[in-house]
């Protein structure tokens, strides 16, 4: 077993994906970029928000890669009554009555589904957010840490609105990819028809296929990987792009070059490379960048997606050789 801050070899772990894509694949079928992103947020020791409607798998999804990785699974169901107590924990009064004692919420936990988080009111939003951003939880006043695996997975609803309460832009920029569940396709359902038609719940068959251990080397490899000067050079031009756009009322930040460029790295490991390409910044810039722009809303009007500004953007920027 090597040591957890030795880096991996890129080839190696390009060889763990390809097995934890194919196990999470007996139980979730298709969502293949879904996937792929999941793990490069923790690669990234990151927290990724996915949007989708209801029924798309995002539940099933979570619990198979935490299966497949060997790390705790917590969920958080959220609704407009749920406060911080409820996720982060209380302290309660001992037996003899003498003081208290925390006992440690759902939040206390490696990988945390929190299901329509934007139900969840600003307070409780307000808790989750320390805990991604502190990877720890403030009980009064005594600091509690997660640990160092914490991973938020959310999930919103894009069509119902009824009771919801929108994120808050600081709150957004806090997740590392904002990652969009679609339909499958025909195939696929049939597939997933196929395969689950015969229990009342979807059954999951991952079993773990990577230990801690070597998520961390494979955490080290990302954070090991050469991204060259004209690398970073394209991921400011990028993001310096986007608010000089006349569809973009607010651009992306700092934070969001960054984060892309440790995306890329874990796309280039995946890719079983140590050194990042163009073509890596490209394959995260979407989902790094697609909740983190504010289009005008004269855009909006005419249809236009962030995505689509964002595309706009890719091609206005000169691509380094």
């Amino acid at each position: 077993m090597m040591d957890s801050g030795t880096p991996m070899d890129p080839a190696r772990v390009a060889e763990l994906f390809a097995a934890l894509r194919s196990a999470v694949a007996s139980s979730v079928i298709g969502q293949e970029e879904a996937v792929r992103l999941s793990f490069v947020t923790l690669l990234c020791a990151g927290h990724s928000l996915y949007e989708g409607v209801p029924g798309l798998a995002k539940t099933l999804l979570v619990r198979a890669l935490a299966a497949s990785l060997g790390i705790r699974f917590g969920r958080i169901q959220c609704t407009a009554d749920l406060m911080p107590s409820d996720i982060v924990g209380t302290p309660i009064l001992n037996p003899d009555g003498k003081d208290f004692r925390f006992r440690p919420g759902p939040v206390f936990t490696e990988l945390l589904l929190v299901d329509e988080i934007n139900r969840a009111p600003a307070k409780t939003q307000a808790a989750l957010l320390e805990a991604m951003q502190e990877r720890a939880v403030t009980v009064d006043g005594v600091s509690y840490a997660l640990g160092d695996w914490f991973t938020v997975l959310a999930t919103q609803n894009p069509v119902e609105q009824e009771g919801t309460y929108p994120l808050p832009e600081a709150e957004l920029d806090r997740f590392l990819f904002k990652i969009e569940i679609s339909y499958p396709s025909a195939e696929e359902e049939v597939r997933v028809l196929a395969t689950h038609h015969a229990s009342a719940r979807p059954q999951l068959t991952a079993t773990a296929i990577i230990d801690p251990r070597e998520l961390a080397a494979a955490r080290a490899a990302v954070d090991a990987a050469i991204a060259r000067d004209e690398i970073l050079q394209y991921a400011v031009a990028l993001v310096r792009a986007t608010r000089e756009h006349p569809a973009i009322a607010v651009g992306a930040s700092t934070r969001a070059a960054l984060l892309m460029i440790r995306a890329a790295k874990a796309i280039a490991v995946l890719e079983g490379r140590n050194f990042v390409l163009p073509e890596d910044v490209q394959a995260v810039i979407r989902p790094t960048l697609r909740h983190r722009i504010v289009l005008e809303p004269s855009a909006e009007v005419e249809g236009m997606r962030p995505d689509g500004a964002v595309e706009e953007v890719i091609r206005q920027v000169a691509v380094p050789h």
